[in-house]
């Protein structure tokens, strides 16, 4: 059994998550930015359906993404070649959460409940959540969004409207932070696209670990830009050899 919180209780010590399903550790609870931020430094986060209470997890092992071990195939690297997007970082929240709500195909629903794209919407105005967009013709074609706490940043969802568009995304989320000095990017939970660009899994307690140290070290603060030649760095023609 998990417990069901009142407005105002704490999160129970994550030791208590069910190893079936694998994470799961309270019900109900609230979702202000005071209750988020306590979670997110603590390595919870909310996930559920329509219908269902807030449910709060803390999967063991934790899918993680390095950004120096961000692996690009020969087919992305060529796509980031091309002069067809542009990327920018805090211009269009709202916009990314909703087209990360809307359905998938062979999807049944959305866990970004209305409650929840409200919360992310709270969290990015305090400063705590972030986007990143890739533009294509003057349209959203994909990008993500997330928490950051200190130096260490929280992946929530992505999405793309056209070929790539999210990896594009994510692809320029490392490479910048990486020239910030974040260490860690929470991927939540296993997917192969994922894996697929490097993340791996690591041991809950070690990963508890780093967030400890990392949400405790100076922000960067909002709204986020993106050093404009980053963009440019992935288009530059590979050396020549001598």
């Amino acid at each position: 059994m998990i417990p069901f919180l009142g407005p105002d209780d704490p999160l129970p010590p994550v030791e208590r998550a069910l190893d079936e399903p694998n994470g799961l550790l309270a019900a109900g609870g609230s979702l202000s930015v005071p209750s988020l931020v306590r979670a997110y430094a603590r390595g919870v986060f909310p996930w559920f359906g329509a219908g269902d209470p807030v449910l709060w997890w803390c999967p063991d092992p934790r899918l993680v993404l390095v950004p120096s071990e961000l692996r690009l195939s020969r087919s992305l690297r060529k796509r980031l070649r091309r002069c067809d997007h542009s990327v920018t970082a805090d211009t269009a929240f709202t916009d990314v959460v909703e087209a990360c709500a809307a359905p998938r195909r062979n999807d049944d629903g959305t866990w970004l409940v209305p409650s929840m794209r409200d919360a992310y919407g709270r969290l990015y105005a305090a400063g705590f959540a972030h986007s990143v967009e890739v533009w294509m013709d003057g349209r959203l074609a994909g990008g993500l969004y997330g928490v950051a706490l200190g130096r260490m940043f929280f992946g929530e969802s992505m999405f793309a409207r056209v070929t790539d568009a999210s990896k594009i995304a994510l692809v320029h989320l490392a490479r910048q932070l990486g020239r910030w000095e974040y260490p860690l990017i929470d991927c939540q939970l296993p997917t192969e696209h994922l894996v697929s660009m490097g993340a791996r899994e690591m041991p809950r307690r070690a990963f508890l670990g780093e967030v400890d140290r990392l949400v405790r070290l100076h922000p960067v603060p909002a709204p986020w830009r993106l050093d404009g030649d980053l963009t440019a760095s992935f288009r530059a023609p590979a050396p020549q050899a001598g």
